[in-house]
């Protein structure tokens, strides 16, 4: 089967900066696929330009096997996009905004459509409340029903959850779930190491270029070091010991420390005696399995 999305050589610079530098890659159909990293990495760009927004200065995409600069208009009903931003009328009620979508898309006799995304989304106890008046979580599901009511077969969601509060953050993975069981193709960007760890396939993405591409588990899986994890105190004085003594690298996790190291048994006595030099104390110790957060970070201090 054809891949949903594939990327060939695809750039995009504005003036002296590079947005999106050489990435190849592709989506299957029916998966979710995260692309991630932190602010700046290029996801954006990459997303505007699949959605036809944008225009890559070179390199191609076909999206559901159509060519993204000579058959645009067959994409277009096709797909559905939720900006990083909320994008839709206040002044709207949630009922209204849904509709005036519908019409965008051409979607006659909606209604139906309407009442089942409301149910989905858990809103219809709010569908006469204004846009303006709802909560973060509230409005990136009203986006979400927008985004839904022409059935397009991907949808591509920038951050969806960037601003959301813990239990609504839940409540739209439930969603997503859900769209997965009906066999949509969701594209979502995220700087939520926690999140991609949901998805079927990952693309970490650093400065434009895509330096790991896999399933979650296979990322983490070619991590060549392994993470000795220490508790100790003053785990402040500890990191910076670790970071100014050492070539390893380092994340702090309240009073835990997790470090890259090739070898533990050497590696090991190396950090205990800067610690008893620097007066930290070590209260446990063990080898854990590298997080893709601990995989993203190694990469890019790569």
């Amino acid at each position: 089967m054809e891949p949903a999305i594939k990327i060939n050589s695809l750039k995009k610079s504005y003036g002296n900066i590079t947005a999106v530098k050489d990435v190849n890659y592709y989506v299957k159909r029916g998966e979710m696929f995260g692309l991630v990293g932190p602010d700046g990495a290029g996801k954006t760009t990459t997303i505007r330009i699949l959605v036809g927004l944008l225009n890559p200065d070179s390199g191609s995409a076909e999206v559901l096997s159509h060519d993204l600069q000579s058959q645009k208009n067959l994409i277009k009903d096709e797909v559905g996009y939720l900006s990083q931003k909320f994008s839709l009328y206040g002044d709207l009620t949630i009922d209204e905004n849904i509709e005036f979508f519908a019409d965008i898309h051409g979607v006659k006799h909606f209604e139906d459509r309407r009442n089942q995304l409301l149910e989905f989304t858990r809103l219809t106890p709010f569908r006469d409340r204004l846009a303006d008046k709802l909560s973060g979580g509230m409005k990136q599901k009203l986006a979400l029903a927008c985004t839904l009511i022409h059935k397009p077969k991907i949808i591509f969601l920038d951050e969806p959850t960037t601003g959301v509060d813990p239990v609504s953050r839940r409540d739209f993975w439930k969603i997503l779930s859900n769209l997965l069981k009906e066999g949509i193709t969701i594209f979502m960007s995220t700087p939520y190491l926690d999140e991609a760890e949901r998805c079927n396939t990952v693309a970490l993405m650093h400065k434009g270029e895509i330096i790991s591409f896999d399933t979650p588990k296979n990322v983490k899986d070619s991590m060549e070091v392994e993470i000795l994890e220490i508790v100790c105190t003053p785990t402040r004085t500890a990191y910076n010991v670790i970071k100014l003594e050492t070539d390893y690298e380092v994340q702090m996790y309240g009073d835990r420390l997790n470090i890259a190291v090739t070898d533990v048994e050497k590696d090991y006595e190396k950090i205990k005696k800067l610690f008893i030099e620097n007066s930290v104390l070590e209260i446990d110790k063990r080898v854990v399995a590298p997080s893709l957060e601990n995989v993203f970070i190694y990469r890019m201090s790569k």
